[in-house]
């Protein structure tokens, strides 16, 4: 049913020409050999729908015009297509002919890897991060200018500036990086996020090219790191090139006045849902800058599986991040997703559902137990847990004040794990782009150690944010651009730069030197990224868990407690078993289980135990 949209009405009417101009082909080429041999190619330009195009051989399966007639969508059957170029002729009576070339190109080793449970994920904001070319800060054809005295304008930090600092994140110890959004964010301002796209098929040039993304993959592969995209299904930015004229009205979600998302993420397994309010959900608009995107319409599905497969096959993309998951229309994603697995099998996504219970976070995964109840299965490999997430970010400010609080809120949340499919493909985390900083949360270091020492042994994939490994802070204001703060160094004018050694401060080196080697001792440590899990209700905040398989043990004891305390071994023989030793990870000290050990206040140990 179409719903007339008065205000933000995007719709394109234009008048007969005889002549014709192709201004877009999307995608802009193609390869031989994939599993998606059948290619839905958009055709723009004025008045196309009034040609007919032609193709020869048995390339051309089928034609399809919209309502907009500037529009022509043809399906090409590439089953047998050599590398090369397509010509197709577009003809018309009483008009020149006239041609256009698609190239399908032979496909190379594709070297994505995707991403599991022995990585640490960096999520970085590219503009923030640092400016590695100057002269890409103010791009003619964007709106919007580099204005690094703004908190909320762009900055200027591009791919070359990440591609500069490899270097840094590899010596850090992450395998994986996740940068948010690159492609093309042509909005009149706000832009420098990157989550109001307006060009998918385009890397915004203040960022740089598309052959800059694929060279900070490559690099990335050449490190043995990973690069994971964050990819936007529910939403594009106002100015996107084809909202300015609409394939047809019914390619996005519109209203009769203005209609925001009513952000009840948790309603798709509520059994007593109302249709309103679910339809409220999935197609109301994000904020009026984003317009709502339609994933029932079957030309634009397409458009989105093959737009996300050509991201991974042009730049060997190793996974995805899928922004703001539970506002797409469900069973379209799980087509999606299917279309990305049938193409490559190994290749993980995450989605982020940002809800407060593990049980409806649970619903969002694959093979979901809650899910499959109601007939219902998302093929979503991955899930972020926010319920986890919660529970850390309150954990080290208590002290075990109420029987549910400090450390028991990590014991609780863990006990949920029964819903999940696959707990090792959860997304953790203590702080985001969207959040406030954990180093603002916790401005001590000692809690910092804490926090940093369990989000690195506890099941599932740990993720940091860009920054907190020197201690950045940011949340003050509860505003993006306070959190979003740039890293010290990544500018040329820069007083101080915290990228190098000599250059940072001591407490910048001490939360640098801790990070870098807790993250290098997580690198090859099986129990930690694939282990089973064993945990003790926490006594006076003395929160104890090991991580193990059948060849080793990892122990990690945490003191949440403002005091000292004593912990007895025997209460915990069931996960140190036959081991009667431990070296501490952190101070490389032994440890003897014969007697009691002391704990002291507000400290993490972590053990392997011998």
């Amino acid at each position: 049913m179409l719903k007339g949209f008065s205000v933000f009405l995007l719709w394109g009417i234009t008048i007969n020409s005889t002549t014709a101009q192709i201004e877009r082909m999307e995608p802009p080429f193609w390869w031989a050999n994939m599993q998606m041999d059948t290619l839905q190619l958009l055709c723009y330009g004025k008045n196309l729908a009034q040609w007919q195009p032609r193709i020869e051989g048995e390339v051309l399966v089928e034609v399809k015009r919209v309502q907009n007639p500037n529009y022509l969508f043809l399906t090409l059957n590439l089953t047998s297509q050599a590398p090369g170029n397509i010509t197709i002729e577009f003809y018309k009576k009483n008009a020149p002919t006239f041609r256009k070339n698609f190239q399908i190109k032979e496909r190379t080793p594709n070297p994505t890897q995707s991403f599991d449970s022995s990585d640490v994920i960096y999520l970085l904001m590219p503009d923030r991060f640092a400016n590695g070319n100057p002269e890409n800060d103010a791009i003619l054809e964007m709106r919007e200018k580099a204005q690094r005295e703004l908190p909320g304008g762009r900055h200027g930090g591009d791919l070359k500036g990440i591609i500069d600092h490899l270097d840094y994140l590899e010596a850090l110890g992450v395998t994986a990086l996740w940068s948010t959004p690159l492609c093309e964010d042509n909005q009149p301002k706000g832009t420098y996020h990157g989550y109001a796209q307006t060009d998918v098929y385009r890397i915004d040039p203040r960022f740089g090219t598309n052959e800059e993304y694929k060279q900070l993959a490559d690099a990335l592969h050449q490190r043995g790191m990973k690069l994971i995209m964050d990819y936007v299904t529910n939403h594009w930015g106002t100015q996107h090139w084809m909202l300015q004229d609409l394939p047809d009205p019914q390619w996005i979600h519109q209203f009769q006045k203005y209609t925001q998302t009513n952000h009840r993420k948790e309603i798709f397994s509520d059994l007593y849902a109302a249709d309103v309010d679910r339809e409220e959900m999935t197609s109301g608009w994000f904020v009026p800058t984003m317009v709502d995107l339609n994933q029932s319409h079957p030309l634009f599905l397409q458009y989105l599986k093959q737009n996300a497969l050509w991201w991974i096959e042009f730049a060997g993309v190793d996974g995805f991040r899928i922004d703001t998951y539970p506002y797409n229309d469900p069973e379209p994603m799980v087509s999606w997703i299917e279309a990305i697995k049938k193409e490559y099998p190994h290749f993980n996504i995450v989605g982020e559902a940002w809800v407060e219970s593990s049980i409806h976070s649970a619903y969002w995964q694959k093979d979901s137990p809650l899910a499959t109840i109601q007939g219902f299965n998302s093929q979503l490999p991955a899930v972020m847990d926010f319920s986890l997430f919660n529970a850390l970010t309150k954990t080290f400010s208590e002290n075990n004040a109420y029987w549910e609080s400090g450390t028991t809120r990590i014991y609780k949340s863990l006990q949920n794990d029964f819903l999940y499919a696959e707990v090792n493909n959860l997304l953790i985390f203590t702080e985001n782009h969207d959040t406030k900083r954990i180093n603002h949360r916790y401005p001590e270091f000692k809690d910092y150690q804490r926090m940093l020492t369990v989000l690195l042994t506890l099941r599932g994939i740990p993720q940091l944010l860009y920054g907190s490994e020197i201690g950045m802070k940011g949340g003050t204001s509860q505003s993006h651009p306070d959190i979003r703060r740039d890293f010290p160094g990544g500018w040329p004018a820069d007083q101080q730069n915290a990228f190098l050694h000599n250059t940072r401060t001591s407490l910048q080196q001490r939360y640098f030197d801790f990070t870098q080697k807790l993250l290098h001792w997580r690198k090859n440590k099986p129990a930690i990224h694939f282990g089973k899990t064993l945990h003790f209700y926490p006594q006076s905040d003395l929160y104890v868990y090991f991580r193990y398989t059948e060849k080793e043990t990892v122990m990690v004891i945490v003191n949440n407690h403002k005091e000292d305390q004593w912990l007895n071994t025997n209460r915990y023989v069931e996960g140190i078993k036959h081991f009667t030793k431990g070296k501490e990870v952190l101070t490389d000290t032994l440890i003897d289980f014969e007697s009691p050990i002391n704990i002291p206040a507000k400290t993490a140990y972590l053990l392997e135990l011998f």
